[in-house]
């Protein structure tokens, strides 16, 4: 069984409405399993608990997946703070090699169409590289990625909010994810 976390902080639920979508791409790859887990706001208390959703991730979520996939909304074309702050924590992680070799998947929402959706991908692949995990992307063989007039990019899933959030994920940007989630799921077994 392959076990994928996928890891995400949403605060308008754009991203935990992706998240979902990447897990159930997962879950149509035999034998494949998601985790979904999320991170605490800046400021909240040591011991707190989410009031509904699932719950906040720990290094040990991240120690035990056979891949992750990693979300977050844009903030000024980079990941928001929340999800720096956790990934900043991981350093023992670093330093005993837990990640290497792992596949990762990147995903992020944005309230406007060229608001940094690639740039946030990115971002969230550097900590990844130095983790040595192994960055899946969505290969132009998933027809979305050509005809998506919203989210959608080679680097990962994305979608495309709109500046009062009023936009739901479009069926291409569905689409994508669940590609996402089947593909990191499939090359996370095959590693395994």
């Amino acid at each position: 069984m392959a076990e994928i976390l996928v890891l995400y902080y949403s605060r308008h639920g754009h991203v935990r409405r992706m998240a979902n979508e990447i897990a159930r791409g997962i879950l149509l790859m035999p034998g494949a399993a998601a985790r979904l887990r999320t991170v605490p706001p800046l400021g909240a208390p040591a011991d707190a608990v989410p009031e509904s959703g699932p719950p906040y991730a720990t290094k040990d979520d991240l120690r035990e997946c056979d891949g992750l996939a990693l979300g977050s909304p844009t903030r000024f074309g980079n990941m928001a703070a929340p999800l720096k702050a956790f990934l900043d924590t991981t350093s023992d992680l670093w330093a005993s090699g837990s990640l290497i070799g792992k596949p990762a998947a990147v995903f992020t929402s944005t309230a406007s169409l060229h608001g940094g959706q690639e740039t946030t991908l990115l971002s969230m692949m550097l900590p990844l590289f130095h983790h040595g995990m192994v960055i899946v992307g969505l290969p132009y063989s998933e027809s979305a990625l050509a005809d998506t007039t919203a989210g959608g990019t080679p680097y990962g899933a994305s979608h495309h909010a709109g500046l009062r959030d009023e936009r739901e994920l479009t069926e291409h940007e569905r689409e994508l994810c669940v590609a996402l989630g089947k593909r990191l799921a499939g090359i996370a077994g095959k590693l395994k």
